[in-house]
């Protein structure tokens, strides 16, 4: 029997994927602030109002009620630690941090705890805990709107988390990975933390099956072929990244699109085939430039794919600054299409 599809937003595949892994495993559960509603409030009207800061656990509490969707305090060292405690105990917990930007408060749960458990415990004990956060700012060059989270909740995180060994660090980029990739992350034996760009919540939309399938932890994919340069991106910025090989396409350059998808462990081996095959490279990540991922993956294939080079590697970020509040400012904080065009530009030396 063929499965149905339908078009979800990237919010929308994320809840589908918790629901369906809610009902296929009895120990999965879920916590964190406001995931299942105000507490208390459920005669008032309000069960279900909330779902959580970006809206992705709307429902759960009504099918799968209060001992599996946890509200917490707002204290992300205790429910952090909570999640540990209960996966090395036989659950499979998700634990929404909201933001990428609270893991200064719960560091030690995360990169002491959760990534070294397994290891110092000499592999007896497994860490099947799933950690979902979003991360990024709203807004865009040319465009007039922001998200105004400022400095404390729209930054660019991911390149922390990837550096603590023991965690599997993913970043979807559209709907159907982004269900998939949380499908795998909640059946993994060990930590994973699942990073959600605040921008593709409602603005990624596409065909995303209703089954519940998974996609493969620590695989780039090739979401576009060319001949000329190799566009490598990361979250949002692969979209960034697609846009701007429209626009070169019509100056006849061609560009090949490699979406990142997992940051730890990071898939060298697409990316290099496809330097291989383009010999030039240009790396787009929202991040700070200093130690950042974008400027990891040129300095691997710097050091593995020198020979395959023509041009030298390129590397665009965000500026090394906070990110600022004012809506005109956050707007030309991030990479965009047309900084992407930009840099191609510089590197063919026009």
């Amino acid at each position: 029997m063929a499965t149905a599809v339908r078009e979800l937003t990237f919010i929308q595949a994320i809840n589908e994927a918790i629901r369906q892994e809610m009902r296929r495993d009895p120990n999965v559960i879920i916590m964190g602030e406001d995931v299942a509603g105000a507490a208390g409030k459920e005669k008032e009207g309000f069960i279900d109002a909330w779902g959580g800061i970006m809206r992705a656990t709307r429902g759960l509490i009504t099918e799968f009620g209060r001992e599996r969707v946890l509200d917490t305090p707002i204290a992300e060292m205790g429910f952090v630690g909570a999640g540990v405690g209960a996966a090395m105990t036989g659950l499979r917990p998700i634990v929404d941090l909201s933001f990428v930007d609270l893991i200064g408060v719960c560091y030690d749960q995360i990169a002491n705890q959760a990534a070294k458990m397994h290891y110092m415990m000499g592999g007896q004990v497994d860490l099947p805990l799933t950690i979902r956060m979003a991360y990024g700012t709203r807004g865009g060059r040319g465009q007039t709107y922001g998200g105004g989270s400022a400095a404390q909740h729209s930054q660019t995180l991911y390149s922390v988390l990837a550096h603590i060994s023991g965690l599997k660090v993913v970043v979807p980029t559209t709907a159907y990975n982004a269900k998939g990739l949380l499908i795998s992350a909640i059946r993994d034996d060990g930590p994973v933390v699942v990073l959600e760009h605040k921008f593709l919540g409602t603005a990624a939309k596409g065909p995303v099956p209703e089954e519940p399938y998974t996609v493969p932890i620590g695989k780039a994919e090739v979401v576009r072929r060319g001949r000329h340069v190799t566009l490598c991106g990361i979250g949002r910025m692969t979209h960034m990244c697609l846009e701007a090989a429209e626009i070169l396409a019509a100056e006849d350059t061609d560009c090949e699109v490699v979406d990142v998808l997992t940051l730890a462990p990071l898939d060298e081996e697409t990316i290099l085939e496809s330097v291989a095959h383009t010999h030039r490279l240009v790396v787009v990540d929202e991040d700070t430039p200093t130690a950042s991922m974008g400027r990891d993956i040129a300095a691997r294939v710097a050091d593995k794919g020198f020979d395959f080079l023509d041009a030298p590697i390129k590397t665009l970020n965000a500026p090394d600054v906070p990110v600022p509040f004012s809506a005109a400012l956050e707007a030309n904080y991030v990479p965009w299409s047309t900084d992407v065009v930009a840099t191609v530009h510089r590197l063919f030396g026009g």
